[in-house]
């Protein structure tokens, strides 16, 4: 590690707070129908939408009801994108003449962005074309983020109000999301990278001279497309010489905008923020990064607005960051160390050994090992997925870390709204732990938490380990599972337990080196992604909807104070005690095993 890397982590963090302050203050003024200085241009257009959805201001609902709309909602995108990917190839905006993708990956591909989640099993530029890239794909990169926020907004209703039957209304809630702030943000960021140079744009791709031709051995097939050999029966070959690059193009800044600001990730190019068309500068980088987790830090300011106690939303913000930066730091020395195996080429490996330079494969010289690391914890702390470096290319401990935060839940930060409805949800398990210990009635923001609260809040936390364990038990556990992993041993077994951790906790990114553009993977993890969203909305919802209709409890001398920094202390254990317990023993025949054999 060195200091100026240190220094760059350090940054990133004093402007993210710094900027989550404001954000969040503009945000709750936003949910609560406050006057802000874009409701003057933007405040006809917002009631336009109401027209069309039959629905107004003052039309509150249930929890149930708005649990009822929030799936019909995400119901109807799902199909409209699995219709676009089919019909691609008749339809306009496809310059390349991209064929329409097959059933199983338009599933797995429509069910990943309309749930926030934007795995990809799939390479943009070469599989998608542009109207669905924008109609699609960025579409619901808007809705779906938007979608997580609305949630956390009942969730507050549901603390704030008292003796109420309702917590807002769904479509008031997506609408404002949308308009007012991840559209106005989304706007300004595209214009941004379009400045520092990512395309925006429909013309066809280009076809270029290569600076020096490149020649290679082709090995040739037969009609079959099986492999012709030789009397020797050696691969027979042609040698092939390269002399010009097809670069592909594309409405890109306006999707790369909205894929970090609303912690979706999906790429507009197969290599995601890798590729110096969707990341050009080191300006870009920062930018981006940023924006993976600004708008769900802001969050808990706003929900300390909201809640009238702006302690609260400090006291989840400080457990998320105490969580977030020791792991990041670990992850740095890690790969600042780099493999011992390459330092000890032709001697001895000794637990002393560091590779000079430590470990860049997989990494962009133009950003190095400590922005990789940066991103690589954001994105996995976020349920973002998008990548500037190779995960699969990290050491066994470095790649641990990215995996160990996508399996905490999604809650150190998380996506945006999701991350901190989740977090909240430990909070309620965090209290009633501390109810027993002092044998009082658990209380959370003057609300009783029974035995309703407790299960809906227990569904939560467990079902994304569940999703996550038991697809990779499946998967390692059957021909179709196991037929496309390309890395054996240990590591295949990191890279298969990666993929259903990140789709079990709508993550997205990915270890690769495990081929999953086929039917089996393609429907086993568009099933996780689709149980990991909606099994957690609709309980986050029944809790909202319990609590709204409970009666204000007064701060009493047993009352735990949530706002602490002994709060704080155990809500931080809750949630990696939990990701512990769940995950030690997969994650201990994974990279903690592959880590030893480095120095066997």
């Amino acid at each position: 590690m060195t200091s100026q890397g240190l220094t760059q982590i350090g940054f990133y963090f004093v402007v993210l707070l710094v900027l989550a302050l404001p954000l969040g203050s503009y945000m709750a003024r936003v949910y609560q129908g406050q006057a802000t200085w874009l409701g003057r241009w933007l405040g006809p257009i917002e009631r336009i939408f109401y027209k069309l959805a039959g629905t107004g201001e003052a039309d509150e609902m249930s929890w149930r009801r708005y649990a009822s709309a929030t799936l019909l909602f995400n119901l109807i995108g799902v199909l409209i994108v699995y219709a676009l990917l089919r019909l691609q190839d008749i339809l306009p905006l496809n310059p390349a003449g991209l064929s329409a993708t097959t059933p199983d990956l338009a599933f797995n591909t429509a069910v990943s962005f309309a749930t926030n989640t934007n795995w990809q099993a799939y390479s943009g530029e070469t599989a998608i074309s542009y109207l669905s890239q924008m109609l699609g794909l960025a579409v619901q990169n808007f809705l779906s983020a938007a979608t997580g926020m609305a949630v956390l907004v009942a969730l507050i209703r549901g603390l704030s109000r008292k003796s109420s039957q309702t917590i807002g209304n769904f479509w008031v809630d997506m609408t404002r999301s949308t308009l007012y702030i991840l559209l106005p943000m989304s706007v300004v960021l595209a214009l941004v990278l379009v400045w520092q140079g990512v395309p925006q744009t429909f013309s066809a791709y280009r076809t270029v001279p290569l600076l020096q031709s490149i020649s290679y051995d082709k090995p040739q097939t037969d009609d079959q497309g099986n492999p012709l050999l030789d009397a020797e029966k050696k691969p027979v070959t042609k040698s092939v010489t390269i002399t010009q690059q097809t670069l592909p193009l594309g409405p890109a800044a306006s999707q790369i905008a909205i894929k970090q600001l609303g912690t979706n990730g999906g790429g507009f190019f197969g290599m995601n923020s890798a590729h110096p068309y969707e990341n050009p500068t080191t300006l870009s980088n920062f930018l981006q990064v940023l924006s993976i987790l600004l708008i769900a830090a802001a969050l808990c300011h706003t929900f300390g607005h909201m809640v009238s106690d702006r302690r609260q939303g400090w006291a989840l913000l400080v457990a998320m960051t105490i969580i977030l930066v020791p792991l990041i730091i670990f992850c740095y020395w890690a790969e600042a160390r780099g493999n011992p195996r390459q330092a000890a080429i032709g001697a001895d490996i000794t637990a002393s050994a560091t590779s000079p330079g430590g470990n860049m494969e997989g990494k962009e010289t133009r950003f190095g090992i400590a922005n990789s690391v940066l991103w690589a914890g954001t994105t996995t702390a976020a349920s973002n997925g998008s990548v500037n470096a190779m995960h699969d290319s990290f050491t066994p401990l470095g790649g641990l870390v990215p995996m160990w935060l996508i399996q905490l839940g999604e809650v150190v930060f998380g996506g945006v709204g999701c991350g901190l409805y989740g977090m909240i949800m430990f909070a309620i398990v965090a209290v009633f732990i501390a109810g027993l210990m002092v044998g009082r009635t658990p209380e959370y923001l003057g609300k009783k938490v029974e035995a309703y609260e407790m299960k809906m809040a227990s569904l939560c936390i467990l079902i994304p380990p569940a999703v996550a364990l038991v697809g990779t038990a499946v998967a390692l556990a059957t021909d179709a599972g196991t037929s496309t992993i390309l890395n054996p041993g240990a590591h295949g077994l990191s890279e298969v337990l990666y993929a259903f951790s990140s789709a079990g906790n709508n993550n997205g990114s990915a270890f690769a080196g495990i081929g999953v553009n086929n039917l089996f993977y393609n429907t086993m993890l568009g099933v996780a992604m689709l149980i990991s969203r909606f099994w957690l909305i609709i309980p986050t919802l029944a809790v909202a909807g319990s609590l709204a209709a409970k009666k204000h409890v007064p701060t009493g001398p047993g009352t735990l104070p949530t706002h602490t920094p002994l709060f704080v202390t155990l809500l931080v254990g809750a949630v990696i005690v939990v990701g512990a317990l769940t995950f030690i023993p997969a994650l201990a025949l994974g990279p903690i095993v592959e880590h030893l054999m480095l120095y066997q």
